[in-house]
């Protein structure tokens, strides 16, 4: 709900609260980089990691001062470091569905993998890059009827106009 205007953005921006105060940027990742989203078929409701949520554990880092200019400064966002790569409601979420975080867990150890981390407050889990064998990812992860396993990549639009077909 509250994340719907980054909706109407270029299609890359820097979002913290909620995913209502955004700061729109250059495209981060080149039109093309490879991505894999895996969604379990569990479902978790966005109140119930809320109530989960501990205060304290959230992270300290600045996100104007420190995490936007690690991704903006940067050489790709693949050579940002993984302590960057933040999701304050990956903990709660992990608490409310265990199964998440061992998910999260496996999906990191897929060589190929450079960054890997849930979604907003769950439960789809967005990897970046590609597995590095493709027959073992689909053993273990595209044949488990547990899972939707979906690859696609990033694509790019100028300002004030809508995406279209490449």
């Amino acid at each position: 709900g509250s994340d719907i205007t980054f909706f109407l953005s270029r299609g890359t921006a820097f979002c913290t609260g909620r995913g209502e105060i955004m700061t729109p940027t250059d495209p981060l990742l080149e039109a093309g980089t490879k991505l894999c989203i895996v969604k379990p078929n569990v479902g978790l409701s966005t109140p119930s990691v809320f109530k989960a949520l501990d205060y304290d554990e959230l992270s300290e880092l600045d996100a104007d001062k420190v995490l936007l200019p690690e991704f903006l400064n940067a050489e790709s966002v693949e050579a940002v470091s993984g302590e960057y790569y933040i999701n304050d409601l990956e903990p709660p979420a992990f608490r409310c569905v265990p199964e998440l975080g061992e998910l999260k867990d496996k999906l990191t150890a897929v060589d190929g993998f450079k960054h890997v981390m849930m979604s907003g407050s769950g439960t789809s889990i967005f990897c970046i890059g590609e597995p590095s064998d493709p027959e073992q990812f689909q053993k273990d992860f595209g044949e488990d009827e547990e899972l939707k396993v979906m690859f696609t990549e990033f694509i790019n639009r100028e300002e004030g106009t809508w995406f279209e077909r490449p």
